[in-house]
């Protein structure tokens, strides 16, 4: 009997996900075309999303920790902390392609036990607080000729427009990566709450490719948070006024971006205008903005096809609606991109387009 390939498996694995994610997650519960659970560990919740029909059955995504893949890594994430070399063998078993029919031992994520009182949740989230900001104050300040300015550069990001770099951004040399078990340099980004304090860290760890070119690390998950950051968000870019977003003028208008590269692209196409970073479509319905900005357009990526994304949108437009506040969406015509690939692909002697 041949060999299965990684990728054939994965295909044949997506073709039969209707069967496999409720095996692998038992205690999820199907929404509309996806399998919905808490996490790879398995508890009951809306976290992670197993796509169960169309073009891309099969794919999954946590948008908790950021981890997604395809349906091999499912079952390498969910039985055997990653090992697809594993997976492939189980896989093959659960597909009848393998003539042995002996079981595999696994390695399931143990479901983790929350705190019995809120003294030790409020303990747990302070020390990852604290980690933080050691993380952030531990870096300098300033992402000049650093590789983070290099980066930023091949994303069709020229600081040198805006006059300054962000305050929020910076440059780590060396910052622990769980995935690869060592440590990588990073863009670091400030995660800060209403009140303006630093609680949360957003990182992006970089690699140098051998021609000299700075980009996202080769990871499934270049990008994660530590720390708790619900209603905070990176402040990226402050407009005309230049005050900080706690004393933002009467009757603003401030731009609200999901991730990092997409603030800042229409930073550069509208520097006058306030600009915000939410981290997640999931944060942003719960950003707490001052009653001063009176407007906000939403630079939203066009996620069409994706029902998650979009309810999560749609959650975020009401909630400022429902703050008195005008609201305006801005999306690129073309399914599956944002406001970055707009930037990229516009003749630099014209400027990118205004969102």
């Amino acid at each position: 009997m041949r060999r299965h390939s990684a990728s054939e498996l994965a295909r044949l694995l997506a073709d039969s996900i209707t069967r496999l994610a409720p095996e692998l997650l038992p205690h999820g519960k199907k929404d509309s075309s996806e399998w919905r659970v808490g996490s790879l560990a398995g508890e009951p919740g809306q976290s992670l999303a197993v796509r169960l029909s169309g073009a891309r059955r099969g794919v999954w995504a946590d948008f908790s920790s950021g981890e997604r893949g395809d349906a091999l890594d499912l079952v390498a994430s969910c039985l055997f902390g990653g090992d697809r070399k594993q997976a492939m063998a189980w896989a093959a078993n659960w597909l009848g392609l393998s003539e042995t029919t002996s079981t595999m031992p696994v390695q399931r994520r143990p479901v983790q036990e929350k705190p019995s009182n809120s003294e030790e949740l409020d303990r747990e989230a302070q020390q990852r607080r604290a980690k933080a900001r050691r993380l952030w104050h531990d870096a300098p300040a300033g992402i000049a000729g650093t590789p983070v300015e290099a980066y930023l550069q091949g994303r069709g990001i020229d600081l040198r427009a805006l006059g300054r770099a962000p305050g929020a951004l910076r440059f780590a040399n060396a910052v622990w990566c769980q995935e690869v078990h060592r440590p990588l340099p990073a863009m670091l980004a400030a995660i800060c709450s209403p009140s303006g304090k630093l609680v949360a860290v957003h990182r992006t760890w970089l690699a140098q490719s051998p021609s000299g070119v700075w980009a996202k690390a080769d990871l499934k998950n270049p990008k994660k948070v530590l720390g708790s950051f619900a209603g905070g968000c990176i402040r990226l870019w402050r407009g005309a006024s230049g005050l900080a977003l706690g004393m933002a003028p009467q009757n603003e208008m401030a731009i609200v971006a999901e991730g990092i590269e997409t603030a800042l692209s229409c930073a550069i196409a509208c520097p006058e205008h306030r600009v915000l970073a939410a981290v997640s479509l999931s944060n942003m319905a719960s950003l707490k903005l001052p009653d001063t900005i009176t407007e906000i357009l939403v630079a939203a990526d066009n996620d069409t096809g994706n029902p998650s994304a979009r309810k999560a949108l749609d959650a975020a437009l009401s909630q400022f609606a429902q703050q008195g506040r005008t609201v305006r969406l801005a999306m690129p015509e073309i399914q599956g991109r944002d406001w970055n690939n707009v930037l990229t692909q516009h003749d630099e002697h014209k400027g990118p387009e205004r969102p």
